[in-house]
């Protein structure tokens, strides 16, 4: 699964909407304020956070889906949040593509299975909004305005920047992307997941572009690029996991920064390289399902997800958090976790939406028939 910009400061502010009364007795006041979950586009609209909560408690559930414990530190996330507001998470299909949460939704609609969130590589979020309810947090003023819909159909959420990670004891350093097509890389260059899908694969296609002389819109030499790559008997058609990387099976992966690096924690000779020329960074995306069937669950998922609590625990797992820069001027970032971020040289590649959706027609055309 999974699609980085750089934050830049936004001034914090309150969003407010005129509260809902209260004056139903105790168990229909909680029935409405779970149907009027569904339709809420902020916390406010339903009377606060403390009521938000109470009819998320009222649900007792969330379905999450396409969250790998080891991606992004998720699996803290998603026990932070079930044992601060006692709600069971139903983690679905944690290694999914963004693709297949897009299909479970479709699916399972109308089903208690359904999943009530996204997190999503930008290439399938933009095609998918129809399927998002809006909804703006409490944070949302910390949110850059490029980094966000202005009605709250979607935001960003976490980022990173596109990487090669390596088993040093198994193939020599790679300087950059053509490195690959060496004999020393025989059958042992891993694509996480097919790009037409995922948006971790998606990246190195347009990374692999930028290093090869296109761009992140006109990517026809990154996809030739894997072709070579086939051709050489480098190319290795399994989808690299911390078990194929631990065993030594997928001894070089395409990857975001914060996954590559998370690996050295259990493969000391792990590494991992943002080659210079080639920085490609992009932002997941954040939406809540509109058909989701546990709404004021999946809106307090999305508060706690943007809360300083939330944003930090994201940075924990190596990921660059949407509010960073707000919680670097107000004193609220781990600056340990921060600090110890992966150093880019060069200046960063970050996709437009129009970029993305060029690139992506261009992997619809032409990426089966090249890698087959």
């Amino acid at each position: 699964m999974r699609t980085f910009q750089r934050s830049v400061a936004v001034t914090l502010a309150a969003t407010t909407i005129a509260a809902i009364a209260a004056c139903s007795p105790p168990e229909k006041e909680s029935a409405s304020a779970s149907s009027s979950a569904a339709t809420a586009t902020s916390a406010a609209d339903l009377g606060g956070m403390d009521a938000l909560v109470a009819a998320a408690k009222k649900e007792g559930q969330l379905n999450v889906i396409a969250l790998p414990p080891d991606w992004a530190n998720y699996g803290e996330i998603i026990k932070a949040f079930g044992d601060k507001y006692g709600i069971k998470v139903n983690s679905a299909q944690p290694d999914a593509s963004s693709q297949d949460e897009i299909n479970a939704a479709n699916q399972l609609k109308g089903q208690d299975k359904a999943p009530d969130v996204f997190d999503l590589g930008g290439s399938v979020a933009s095609a998918n909004t129809a399927l998002f309810a809006p909804y703006k947090v409490s944070t949302w003023a910390d949110v850059p305005d490029s980094l966000k819909d202005a009605n709250g159909t979607w935001t960003n959420d976490y980022g990173g920047y596109m990487s090669i990670g390596y088993d040093s004891a198994k193939v020599p350093a790679p300087a950059g992307v053509a490195d690959l097509l060496k004999p020393e890389y025989k059958s042992k260059v891993a694509l996480n997941g097919d790009p037409t899908q995922a948006g971790s694969a998606f990246g190195a296609v347009q990374m692999a572009a930028l290093a090869t002389g296109g761009s992140a819109d006109d990517i026809a030499s990154g996809v030739d690029f894997f072709g070579k790559l086939k051709k050489a008997g480098n190319f290795l058609p399994v989808d690299p996991t911390p078990a194929t990387v631990e065993s030594g099976q997928t001894p070089v992966v395409f990857d975001w920064d914060y996954l590559n690096v998370a690996q050295a924690a259990k493969v000391k000779t792990w590494k991992t390289v943002v080659p210079n020329g080639a920085v490609l960074g992009s932002y997941y995306v954040q939406a809540i399902s509109k058909d989701a069937p546990h709404p004021a669950a999946a809106r307090l998922w999305q508060e706690f997800l943007y809360s300083d609590e939330g944003q930090n625990l994201w940075l924990k797992g190596g990921a660059r958090p949407v509010r960073a820069e707000a919680m670097q001027k107000a004193g609220t970032i781990d600056k340990t976790a921060y600090d110890a971020l992966p150093k880019i040289e060069g200046t960063p590649v970050i996709p437009t939406e129009a970029q993305n959706t060029k690139a992506k027609e261009t992997l619809s055309a032409s990426w089966a028939k090249t890698i087959g």
